[in-house]
């Protein structure tokens, strides 16, 4: 019980820093004046509240985070968050049920930009910038976000940062302090979006939404103040900027640390993970303009290539933009464009899926157990570029790619017990999984998901979450282990 309790003293502290981040809303509201103002204010003060009270009533109980701890509380704080972020959409709209409403906040959070939300055009500026700030404080993680800003979780920090953090090396940190590491990451991502805001406001987007996009693009979260998404603008020089920063979002922010620090591209040279992800990916442009060309999908090579090469990088990088139907393509190309949703990006970015690391280790993993079938004592050690894999990662890769995989089949299950039919209900769980957002048929990128059940939004939810934070550490709360003493 006193570990629950020195969970919810945390929580709530979380929580009073959450309520901050209706200031910008609340500013957005002010300035355009469209009628949300109170709406927020009064959604920041049950935020703040809430906190509080949860902090003052469990104080005394605090104390140091365990490793489990970690894991309960990031669950728990993401599922929080999620909910108390749908006072404002609650408020504005009406007619909105709190299971669409979580289902927002939660596709924002977790950065996966799925929504049941239509016309976005007209919506509230202030409604339009919260949702993106959800992506934007989700790409990053907002656990991450309290460890470098706060000393309330001291110590028990890294527990929460290697809670949240994605890929298999959770343990390397780029400085001494933990705290300086979520630091060092902030700033990173903090510039290239301010980068991205003021090349999106040159490209043509007025402020309001190029820091939305940029919100959305540096997060991967794929939200857009547009139904048509990106496509409403039709402007090559747009798709152009968005595809350069949905690639740099897609790779190891830590290298981007690296190379910035030392003043050298050197690091991205090293990084055989980011080359192998963006070898893939603009190899697949390529592939898939000469693939959609030979189908004659487009008259020419450079509305192909166009057109494949923005929508193609934002299916990879689990980003979830769109500048065209692609459910209408020949069905070989959106099926590669969901197939790279699942492995393409980089450990360490804001994407979502397998991780390009552990599409490396489980290559290199089934090239050894063939080499040893021919030479069973040779000693063959799996490596990426000139650093040496444990098996401990080896094993743990196989682990997450079971669960994985166990998580797509059972979730479809039960969306095609409910009645969607088999390719929307199993696109729609890759799309949730991967945090990418758009799926095939029904969740095409020219539909959304506002026609779905209540029970089918609700086992989307819990599939955005439990991809987010990488599935174990969501499932390892369900262990007995977990909870015996």
């Amino acid at each position: 019980m006193g570990g629950l309790l020195s969970v919810a003293n945390v929580l709530g502290r979380l929580l009073t820093v959450f309520s901050l981040t209706y200031l910008l809303p609340i500013v957005c509201a002010a300035i355009y004046g469209d009628g949300t103002l109170s709406d927020f204010v009064y959604a920041m003060l049950i935020c703040l509240g809430a906190g509080v009270i949860l902090y003052a009533v469990t104080r005394r109980y605090y104390t140091e985070l365990k490793a489990r701890d970690g894991f309960l509380l990031v669950t728990l704080s993401w599922t929080l968050m999620a909910g108390i972020a749908t006072v404002p959409l609650l408020l504005v709209y009406d007619a909105m049920s709190f299971t669409d409403a979580f289902f927002e906040t939660m596709s924002g959070l977790t950065t996966t930009g799925a929504t049941v939300m239509t016309g976005l055009d007209n919506a509230p500026p202030a409604i339009n910038l919260w949702r993106h700030e959800l992506n934007w404080l989700g790409g990053m993680g907002i656990i991450v976000l309290a460890v470098a800003i706060l000393p309330l979780l001291g110590v028990g920090g890294m527990q929460l940062y290697k809670a949240e953090a994605p890929g298999p090396f959770k343990d390397a940190k780029l400085t001494a302090r933990i705290a300086d590491t979520a630091k060092a990451l902030w700033i990173v991502y903090f510039a290239l979006t301010m980068a991205c805001v003021l090349a999106l406001r040159i490209a043509g987007m007025n402020w309001l939404d190029a820091v939305c996009h940029a919100f959305s693009a540096l997060s991967l979260g794929g939200f857009s103040t547009r139904d048509a998404s990106v496509g409403a603008w039709d402007s090559p020089m747009i798709e152009g900027v968005l595809i350069v920063f949905m690639l740099l979002a897609g790779m190891n922010f830590a290298t981007h640390f690296f190379a910035w620090h030392s003043r050298s591209l050197r690091a991205y040279l090293r990084d055989a993970e980011g080359k192998a992800f963006l070898t893939l990916v603009l190899g697949s442009c390529l592939g898939i303009t000469a693939f959609l060309m030979w189908q004659g999908t487009y008259p020419d090579f450079w509305t192909a290539l166009r057109h494949a090469s923005f929508n193609l990088v934002s299916i990879a990088t689990d980003c979830g933009y769109a500048s065209v139907d692609f459910d209408k393509w020949p069905v070989f190309a959106p099926l590669w464009m969901l197939f790279l949703s699942c492995l393409a990006v980089s450990s360490g970015s804001t994407g979502g899926g397998i991780k390009m690391v552990r599409t490396l280790v489980l290559y290199k993993q089934s090239l050894r157990e063939m080499k040893k079938l021919l030479h069973p004592n040779a000693v063959d050690p799996i490596k990426l570029g000139a650093v040496p894999v444990s098996n401990k990662i080896a094993f743990s890769v196989l682990g997450f790619i079971f669960l994985y995989f166990i998580t797509i089949a059972s979730s479809t299950f039960l969306l095609v017990i409910d009645g969607l039919d088999f390719i929307s209900a199993f696109s729609a769980v890759i799309a949730c999984i991967n945090n990418m957002g758009p799926g095939l048929n029904v969740v095409g990128p020219a539909q959304n998901y506002q026609t779905l059940s209540d029970f089918q939004t609700w086992v989307l939810a819990w599939t955005m979450l439990i991809g987010r934070l990488e599935i174990i550490s969501v499932v390892v709360i369900f262990t007995p282990a977990f909870w015996r003493k």
